[in-house]
């Protein structure tokens, strides 16, 4: 298969919207075939189904890039779906059955977004969360402008507290039989590096990059990596 055929599918994670790829995005340039999904964040199963439908539109094979919580919504979504080939891990969540996100960020020491966040219940029940403005530029994004943060800050998309705690439903993970690769900085504030590297030796990943002092919001800050890494993986995938 040649990776001219493969089309990224891109999952954004909380507190960021589909718009965050773009620098990734250029970089992969008008060689690829490339759609960011809009991440509903309302429910790990539901914003997965939605995902799948994404995925079934493209009509052909496909590698899923997912960021942060996006991680969880890729790897339910690529669960039975054959015209899923690859994944990519971008400072995101590789579940196992039954993990959630909030699970998997504190099995390892340091993550600080827990004392940053700010909550308010929704009409359909339950509560979701932002990250607080003044909180958002050091917590999320370290590693850019204060102006870039700043209107980052200002078009998060939150998320709610039931996807945060969502257990992964598939009995089967898809990184347990699909290749997989992780890219995930050591300055992440959002998820602990040494759960990151666990869950990369976990996945058995065919690559895994970590880049020094990189904030959680890769995608933003450091797209040129990023893009490499799912460079190496439509490589990957298109040469099997």
């Amino acid at each position: 298969m040649s990776d001219q055929n493969i089309t990224v599918v891109l999952v954004h994670g909380a507190f960021a919207e589909s718009a965050s790829w773009n620098g990734v995005i250029e970089r992969l340039g008008a060689g690829y075939s490339v759609v960011s999904a809009a991440n509903p964040l309302r429910s790990v199963a539901g914003d997965a189904a939605y995902v799948r439908d994404v995925v079934r539109g493209v009509g052909g094979p496909v590698v899923l890039a997912g960021h942060s919580y996006g991680g969880m919504v890729i790897t339910e979504a690529a669960a039975g779906e054959p015209m899923v080939r690859g994944l990519v891990y971008v400072n995101a969540f590789a579940a196992d059955t039954g993990e959630s996100a909030m699970t998997l960020s504190a099995k390892f020491p340091g993550s600080t977004l827990a004392d940053t966040l700010v909550s308010y219940p929704v009409a359909t029940g339950g509560n979701e969360v932002a990250i607080a403005q003044d909180a958002f530029h050091q917590q999320f994004v370290a590693d850019v402008s204060e102006d870039t943060a700043a209107l980052m800050a200002r078009t998060q998309r939150p998320i709610t507290e039931q996807a945060l705690g969502g257990a992964l439903p598939t009995s089967e993970p898809p990184w347990k039989s699909l290749p997989s690769w992780f890219v995930f900085g050591d300055a992440d504030r959002n998820i602990p590096v040494a759960a990151h590297r666990f869950m990369a030796e976990r996945a058995g990943a065919r690559g895994t990059r970590e880049v020094a002092g990189a904030s959680h919001a890769m995608t933003m800050s450091q797209p040129g990596e990023v893009a490499e890494s799912i460079i190496e993986a439509v490589r990957g995938v298109g040469a099997g």
